[in-house]
């Protein structure tokens, strides 16, 4: 009884009454908890949420190109995202865990709540059908359908810095690795960035050449506006 009354409360945040609640208690049993979990319908759940918020998003913003309404929806469904919905719906007191993940504190991990909110969203397009699940998204979406953040803050610092150098017409910059230290499990890569057009290298360090890079490159505007202004 008192699971039931638990659920309900959970079920009128959700603004959603299962037919068949069996789908919401799988979809919120993690897979430490038992062998019949939420993993499949997480899976089912990522689809739906990815489908719907990339729908609202072509009908709300009609001229966005292809990359930004990616970037976008990336904003939009990531673990981060999706984790801040499941807080709003203080989903970590309902998340069902095996005795493991309590102790580490599961019920406040970010990729967890994510998962639980995604299984949510699977059983809902289960237990009702494409239209109901599409409310649930947009329901749950709605504050941040709201306010959707600038596209151009949205942008890694690579794409952002060969933008600003294409709108100059300079070449592209060059990244070199300069050094990797480290046990291979744990390595170091400082990369440079290098513009020489403008006479400009930065360097950075980071745990993957991907990371470095992209510090490297966030150096760089900086050096680059600065050189642009004086």
């Amino acid at each position: 009884m008192a699971q039931n009354n638990a659920l309900a409360s959970l079920c009128q945040l959700l603004e959603y009454t299962f037919k068949d609640q069996s789908l919401l208690v799988q979809a919120l049993t993690h897979r430490s908890a038992a062998s019949v979990n939420n993993e499949r319908l997480e899976f089912l759940g990522d689809g739906m949420l990815n489908f719907v918020i990339a729908a609202r998003l072509f009908e709300q913003y009609p001229d966005m190109q292809e990359g930004d309404l990616s970037r976008l929806r990336a904003s939009l469904v990531n673990k981060d995202s999706l984790a801040d919905i499941a807080r709003s719906l203080q989903l970590g007191e309902y998340v069902k865990l095996g005795s493991g993940e309590l102790k580490s504190g599961g019920r406040r991990r970010a990729s967890i709540l994510a998962d639980a909110v995604e299984s949510i969203i699977g059983a809902v397009f289960l237990d009702s059908g494409f239209d109901t699940c599409r409310q649930l998204v947009l329901h749950l979406y709605a504050d941040k359908l709201l306010n959707i953040p600038d596209v151009s803050a949205l942008k890694d610092a690579k794409t952002r810095l060969q933008e600003l150098l294409q709108a100059r017409r300079y070449s592209l910059p060059v990244y070199n690795v300069t050094d990797v230290s480290g046990k291979a499990h744990k390595q170091m890569f400082t990369v440079e960035c290098v513009i020489e057009e403008l006479d400009c290298v930065t360097t950075a360090t980071g745990g993957s050449r991907r990371k470095a890079e992209q510090v490297a490159a966030e150096l760089a505007i900086e050096d680059v506006n600065r050189k642009i202004k004086s």
